[in-house]
């Protein structure tokens, strides 16, 4: 079992950039990360490997090798949707930020001592579930056959509109927090049932949180030449400049990712605590 304890050795702090510097070169030359996408990526597997080692890595490592792997899949069909709602193929660092940089930050507050390792773990692993499983339901859900539901709502929407929901979605999404929530479990000794719980009950709603707040306070555009809603700002794909549809214009995707993985990490850390 590998300990989740945080602590400043330097030798690992070396090899983890070493390693972070190997991962993240990879993923620019694969068209995964940008430039700036794989500089952040490169500093925040540094430090999640340099100060957590290999137990705080690994779940980071699952999350973003299966959401590469998700958003090669079904490439046709996914650019039709990117088209209006996607930032693009590639992550940038503030993508790279908005998933990773909770639990940066929860992993920098127990080195500091300023929350127990089994808190932090679980506020990291929380975090996690909650952009796994929000990425998992964009990669796989806009193959659903059928047309998803805004959540706010339950009207019918086009597939990748924020904040939208749908059957196929919502399982892999479960699945997503799932998987997550089995590592936290694995790594952090004790109470392993109330451990999955709770990480998994963060990861879903959390992602629930992402779809609402997509839905209803994040910035959406609309091009007039195209005639449609989109997330691309200030130009659609067309060229044409897009104007605020709705939301406000400074909460965009990259925040309300941070924001519901903020929430994930609370509900989990609640929730196990509930559950004691």
């Amino acid at each position: 079992m590998l300990d989740i304890a945080p602590e400043i050795d330097l030798t690992q702090i070396l090899v983890g950039f070493g390693l972070a510097v190997f991962v993240s070169v990879a993923a620019w030359r694969l068209r995964i990360l940008s430039i700036n996408g794989a500089i952040a990526a490169f500093v925040m597997g540094g430090v999640i490997y340099g100060l957590g080692g290999l137990a705080w890595a690994i779940p980071l490592l699952v999350f973003f090798g299966s959401s590469s792997l998700l958003s090669r899949s079904s490439v046709s069909r996914k650019k039709i949707v990117a088209a209006d709602f996607a930032k693009g193929g590639r992550r940038d660092w503030a993508q790279v930020a908005a998933n990773g940089g909770l639990g940066v930050l929860a992993l920098l507050a127990a080195t500091a001592g300023w929350l127990p390792a089994p808190t932090a773990w679980l506020a990291y692993a929380g975090s996690l579930a909650t952009v796994n499983a929000d990425t998992w339901a964009t990669e796989l859900g806009v193959l659903s056959s059928a047309s998803p539901i805004l959540i706010s709502n339950g009207k019918r929407v086009p597939g990748g509109t924020s904040g939208a929901i749908s059957l196929l979605g919502s399982a892999v999404s479960l699945l997503g927090a799932m998987l997550i929530a089995g590592l936290a479990a694995w790594f952090l000794s004790g109470q392993t049932s109330q451990v999955i719980l709770a990480v998994t009950i963060g990861g879903v709603f959390g992602s629930a949180i992402d779809s609402l707040l997509g839905a209803t306070v994040q910035g959406i555009y609309y091009c007039p030449q195209c005639k449609k809603e989109t997330e691309r700002h200030p130009l659609h794909t067309c060229g044409t400049e897009t104007t605020l549809h709705r939301g406000w214009a400074w909460l965009d995707n990259d925040w309300v990712n941070f924001i519901s993985a903020v929430a994930g990490a609370l509900i989990a850390v609640a929730t196990f605590q509930i559950s004691l």
